[in-house]
């Protein structure tokens, strides 16, 4: 027992990624949830109309590209389900959020100290599963699998 806590041995690799896509693609698809039962209000909102416009397009049409990436492609993520291709459009939605939104604020100062921008830790833990892919507990595992 001493040996495994204290090793860089991996215990079950492919149950961490479980654990992490369902943790990260629940608190996602929380946000997309409240966005898609508030869509009206948020579409009227000036925030929407003004800062978060993508490419020129309306607010609800921003606001509908924000919902799919936030609550379908997380859910997807959650099942594991076209993994890679879902984490495109959430590193896309997190990299405009962080880049364009809220222009490079990796950290700011908050009310008890400083935090870190969410949209960049979900960001850089998308990127990590984007490379590691959805691992052997996931449907991508059991319908495209060569075995």
């Amino acid at each position: 027992m001493k040996k495994l806590l204290f090793s860089g041995i991996a215990i079950n690799i492919d149950f961490g990624l479980l654990l992490i896509r369902l943790i990260i693609g629940s608190l996602m698809a929380f946000y997309g949830y409240e966005k898609l039962i508030h869509f009206n209000e948020m579409a009227a909102s000036e925030f929407w109309m003004k800062q978060v416009s993508f490419l020129g397009m309306s607010s609800k049409i921003s606001l509908g590209l924000t919902v799919f990436a936030e609550f379908i492609c997380s859910l997807l993520l959650i099942l594991g389900l076209f993994t890679r291709m879902s984490l495109f459009f959430l590193l896309f939605c997190m990299g405009w959020i962080f880049l364009v939104v809220f222009p490079m604020s990796i950290l700011d100062k908050g009310d008890n100290g400083y935090q870190f921008n969410d949209a960049f830790i979900y960001f850089m833990i998308y990127l990590g599963l984007l490379f590691t892919g959805s691992g052997k507990y996931s449907l991508d595992a059991k319908l495209f699998s060569r075995s």
